[in-house]
């Protein structure tokens, strides 16, 4: 893989250190208007006969996941815990998702009035909706602001998609929306638990200011990143901030505890942050394997899941031996195996042979054991580690209009629509 072209330093920052197709980008935006970016849920399963779950598909426009179902939930006067689904969709967009109801009548949804909410029932179930019940996501998304005429354009997005399609698919990097895309400071968050600073960690969340906030909000993090004087942030925060908030409550109410000041955070925000920092060291290794030219196909040392209904499956792995490499490369070829590197945790097995050498590398670059995932200041935030493929298959489609595009893919749970756009548009400092 030779010649791949670098990736921008916001990227960088993120892991992903480089474009895997040669041809320069069209250029162009993303996001201009929530109905540039619409994403569907994909299912296996459309019947729904019973149960005491009510089962809804929403569509949102501009409303993040985890809003709007505290949205919900205040609006019917339920826990947030009744209320389940299967994954969290971006807040910039049109989306269609479904959600699971537990003990509720289709009657309560009648005088639901939430603004750019609509919602129709899709019968019932006994069981809460889940990660596992997701196949896939829908993207329709348009590019505006190309900075090429007509012709060139095309001929650049023929040219990335023909590469994207020799190689099968991606980088299955995780995009800028796992670390925040106005503030990417989630890893880095993670990164002080990691290494047991939870007093860095919590004026990181708080604390560290990005250019892309609005100005109050930048001011307000700037006093506190240099002054540390928590009951002067209170009153100067924007009210917006409620996580912020109520971290800074708990913080002139007691000084100094800083794992009690993550307790306020709802769980699933708390575990988000070692989940980014593993996050980031996956896009590292990826980066780095890709430099050594080792593509997606398995090589000795590697670690391998295989296909399950067509998906890759990683709870079902094995290590790539001289013995079984022919077997290996076979399934590789028919789409049935795929090579996988690990979301480091405490219980990670590392890979042999020159993908086990990036591994190790890497942690001891940064200074990490995979026992320092078990986080003995804060056990709950701990991670044993996972696997994820290495490849993002995908087979884009697109139309041109006039100084804009329109791309259509699907992608598996857990993958990023922008991973994709990325190789389209690049940002590798070329303008008119």
């Amino acid at each position: 893989m030779q010649g791949l072209l670098p990736a921008p330093e916001r990227d960088k920052a993120l892991g992903m250190e480089i474009y895997v197709t040669r041809t320069p980008g069209i250029g162009g935006v993303i996001r201009q208007s929530p109905e540039d970016f619409i994403v569907e849920e994909i299912f296996d399963d459309d019947h729904y006969e019973g149960g005491r779950y009510l089962v809804i598909e929403v569509e949102k426009r501009d409303w993040d996941t985890h809003k709007l179902v505290r949205e919900i939930s205040r609006a019917l006067r339920i826990s947030q815990r009744r209320i389940s689904f299967a994954g969290t969709k971006d807040k910039r967009a049109v989306t269609r998702q479904r959600m699971a109801i537990m003990n509720l009548d289709e009657e309560a949804l009648r005088d639901l009035r939430i603004p750019d909410l609509r919602i129709s029932v899709l019968g019932r179930t006994n069981r809460p909706l889940g990660l596992g019940d997701l196949k896939g996501n829908r993207f329709r998304i348009v590019i505006r602001d190309i900075f090429l005429d007509g012709d060139s354009a095309r001929e650049r997005m023929e040219r990335i998609t023909s590469e994207i399609s020799e190689m099968g698919g991606v980088p299955n990097y995780f995009g800028v929306q796992r670390f925040g895309e106005t503030r990417p400071v989630t890893h880095l968050v993670g990164e002080a638990i990691v290494r047991g600073d939870l007093e860095r960690a919590v004026f990181t969340y708080l604390a560290m200011p990005f250019p892309d906030e609005p100005e109050g909000t930048r001011a307000a993090r700037e006093e506190l990143w240099e002054s540390g004087d928590v009951r002067s942030a209170l009153r100067r925060y924007p009210r917006h901030l409620t996580y912020e908030l109520a971290m800074l409550n708990h913080l002139v109410s007691s000084p100094g505890d800083h794992a009690g000041a993550f307790r306020v955070l709802p769980e699933n925000l708390r575990r988000m942050f070692v989940h980014a920092y593993q996050s980031y060291l996956f896009n590292r290794m990826l980066s780095m394997r890709l430099r050594r030219c080792l593509t997606f196909e398995p090589v000795e040392g590697d670690i391998v899941c295989f296909s399950r209904n067509g998906m890759p499956d990683v709870s079902r792995t094995e290590k790539v031996t001289s013995e079984n490499i022919e077997a290996v490369r076979r399934l590789f070829d028919r789409g049935r195996a795929f090579v996988t590197l690990p979301l480091i945790g405490y219980e990670s097995e590392l890979a042999d042979g020159e993908q086990g050498e990036i591994e190790r590398g890497l942690l001891e670059s940064e200074g990490i054991a995979r026992e320092s995932f078990s986080v003995d200041v804060c056990p709950d935030l701990g991670s044993r580690g996972a696997r994820r493929p290495a490849l993002l298959r995908v087979d884009p489609l697109f139309a041109l209009e006039e100084e804009s595009a329109c791309i259509q893919f699907s992608l598996p749970p857990g993958s990023y629509a922008t991973v994709v756009l990325r190789e389209y548009m690049k940002d590798t400092g070329e303008s008119n």
